[in-house]
């Protein structure tokens, strides 16, 4: 069984199409409406497509979390993801599916990259490259695009917490730490002609979202190096203008305050880091731990 799972936020006037054109490719169709203060939710639901509600206005990510769900409930063979604003050509599901069908990847990853024929705005290519660059992803061109495909053992494995636009770079760092294969498939993405006026995130507050997002993740799964590293730097610092202050009270018999504070400060910002580090280097393991167990 093949599910597409289009996210929606107020896309009244896109929607029909966009489900109309997908039920052509595939066997099931899920929208999650994400709170959406328009007819969204009921043009998709009088059209066939199966639809989740949310009361408001949860994120990106949570309305992907809820749709991994549903296409787990579903038993599905393989998940589309796609947008519901009109940007993604539902007739490229096929090409976008056949390397999942043909047992050659677990993800594929829509990218607007492989082909010249995208007419990307220029801030938008500089924003996607910049966080692809940051996702430390040298096999992949794309890192944002929500036009992908999963396949049943991705569907599965993939467990996201990430609620906002993050969700995107969380799915590529997810899926290569559980050693899945993944492919880039070339897609054409529409911005020309497209109403994306009130209801759509501004690209500045996007970009720092998925940058923070990232920075969190890449932390979570290597909490020695980004926290311990930090911090054993400013054990020793502390320790240096400890012995600065040690310096100044022998040579001129009292205790200099701004470097004597100076000292506990990186000392207690170091012990802290490094505390830090190894507490989520400890619940990763167990988290490991109890995923092998079931």
């Amino acid at each position: 069984m093949i599910v597409a799972c289009i996210p929606a936020y107020n896309e009244e006037k896109t929607i029909a199409k966009v489900v109309l054109l997908t039920q052509k490719q595939v066997d099931v169709v899920v929208v999650c409406d994400d709170g959406s203060k328009d007819l969204t939710a009921d043009i998709a639901q009088r059209l066939g497509a199966t639809v989740i509600r949310h009361d408001e206005n949860l994120g990106y990510g949570a309305a992907i979390q809820r749709l991994f769900r549903k296409a787990r409930e579903l038993d599905a063979d393989v998940m589309v993801t796609l947008d519901a604003d009109g940007q993604h050509n539902p007739e490229e599901i096929p090409r976008l599916i056949q390397p999942i069908l043909n047992g050659e990847s677990d993800v594929a990853i829509g990218s607007r990259f492989l082909e010249k024929h995208n007419d990307i705005p220029a801030y938008r290519r500089f924003g996607i490259k910049l966080i692809t660059n940051l996702v430390r992803s040298k096999k992949f061109s794309d890192a944002l695009c929500g036009f992908r495909a999963y396949s049943k053992r991705a569907i599965k494995s993939l467990a996201l917490h990430e609620e906002g636009m993050g969700v995107s770079t969380e799915i590529l760092m997810a899926a290569e730490h559980r050693d899945l294969a993944m492919v880039e498939v070339p897609v054409y993405v529409r911005y020309k002609g497209l109403d994306t006026s009130g209801h759509k995130q501004h690209w500045l507050k996007h970009g720092a979202s998925v940058i923070m997002s990232i920075f969190r993740l890449v932390v979570e799964q290597r909490p020695l190096f980004f926290l311990g590293i930090p911090g054993a730097v400013f054990l020793a610092a502390g320790a240096a203008f400890g012995l600065w202050m040690l310096q100044i009270y022998a040579s001129r018999g009292y205790i200099e305050t701004n470097v004597a504070l100076a000292s506990i400060a990186f000392v207690l910002i170091g012990f802290f880091a490094i505390f830090t580090g190894i507490t989520l280097y400890a619940i990763s393991r167990l988290a490991q731990k109890q995923r092998a167990e079931h």
